[in-house]
């Protein structure tokens, strides 16, 4: 049934990767802009003023592009009932990019963070330059839509031949630098050394022993060190599944709270993490799901970008109780709202 959920949800959107600007020559026009935390204002003010439209193609300088950017989110900051703003530019699998805008209203929780850390370590240069290696070779492989995964042993391996050769070298680097990897995900000031930290633990050979501090991880200040935490701890998880002998444990509830995230990663992340935790339905995960993250859950299913949507779509499936072959057959109709209508109905029966 994992592989059910995974097939639909597709290691394309798993990857879910996020391109800077600098890392993209060109960028296509963007073809998707879907918001998230509306609940007073209503998305057609919200899209009048954010000033962006589907089809429209932003500057060839990163700079231009950063300034049309924070001009739509002063557009918006303007909006009676808006507190904050946050945007990410998604890129690209072969086609058009995508623009998620998510709106903090006033009076809605804030999401807090642990402080950020103020250590001295830092990770081993050739670490650091195979890093940046990858993210190149990622940039194009996602342009292309090159981006397909093999995640049985617990951590990626991809199709791209570019990225699985670098992929090959954090299995090196995590055997060879562990400790140094785990000081420098908890205690460096530098958030791009964590970010990498978190990314490179994941190929340690025992899961189990990276499960805690990539756990920890999930409340870094930094999007980006989230990011790679949850992705591996999600990738684990479905490893933990297909292995029940090997006893590995990621605990679902500090996934949860990041559904309701303005950050876009977060709430991507998080649903993806926990469409592998709740392949086992327990009543008390769906409960949670249920009381704490319904709403959320629903407007991120709702997204046009079917990777992006799906996993939301099956935890709401389970949710509402319902088989895992009738969501598979919803989804591959693309008929949401029956199931999303049934997740809904069951918070208010209580049930």
């Amino acid at each position: 049934m994992q592989s059910v959920a995974r097939h639909a949800v597709g290691l394309a959107a798993l990857l879910s990767a996020l391109i800077t600007l600098r890392a993209v020559a060109q960028m296509p026009p963007i073809g998707i802009i879907d918001f998230y935390g509306l609940r007073q204002v209503s998305e057609r003010q919200a899209r009048e003023a954010l000033q962006i439209s589907e089809g429209t193609s932003f500057p060839d300088s990163d700079i231009a592009t950063g300034q049309m950017i924070d001009a739509a989110k002063r557009s918006l900051r303007a909006l009676r009932g808006v507190n904050d703003v946050f945007t990410e530019l998604v890129c690209c699998d072969a086609g058009p990019m995508m623009l998620y805008v998510g709106i903090v209203e006033t009076g809605a929780a804030v999401m807090k963070f642990a402080p950020a850390p103020r250590g001295s370590a830092r990770l081993p240069d050739d670490l650091v330059q195979a890093g940046r290696a990858y993210e190149k070779a990622l940039s194009t492989a996602v342009r292309t839509g090159d981006v397909r995964e093999d995640v049985t042993n617990g951590h990626a391996l991809s199709s791209n031949a570019g990225l699985r050769a670098i992929e090959e070298q954090f299995i090196a680097f995590a055997a060879r630098d562990e400790a140094r990897l785990r000081d420098v995900l908890a205690h460096s000031a530098d958030a791009a050394h964590r970010a990498l930290a978190a990314q490179v633990l994941a190929y340690v050979a025992d899961k189990k022993t990276v499960v805690a501090p990539l756990s920890n991880a999930m409340a870094d200040p930094d999007g980006h060190v989230r990011n790679n935490a949850m992705r591996a701890l999600a990738v684990i998880a479905g490893y933990a599944a297909a292995n029940p002998q090997l006893a590995i444990e990621v605990a679902p509830v500090p996934f949860i709270d990041l559904l309701n995230s303005p950050v876009w990663t977060d709430r991507n992340k998080a649903s993806f993490a926990l469409v592998e935790l709740s392949t086992g339905r327990d009543p008390r995960l769906l409960d949670a799901l249920r009381t704490r993250a319904l709403p959320s859950l629903v407007e991120t299913a709702r997204w046009k970008s079917r990777g992006h949507a799906a996993a939301a779509f099956f935890i709401l499936g389970r949710v509402a109780g319902l088989p895992e072959d009738a969501i598979t057959k919803a989804w591959d109709r693309d008929d949401r709202d029956p199931v999303l209508a049934a997740a809904t109905a069951t918070k208010r029966s209580g049930a």
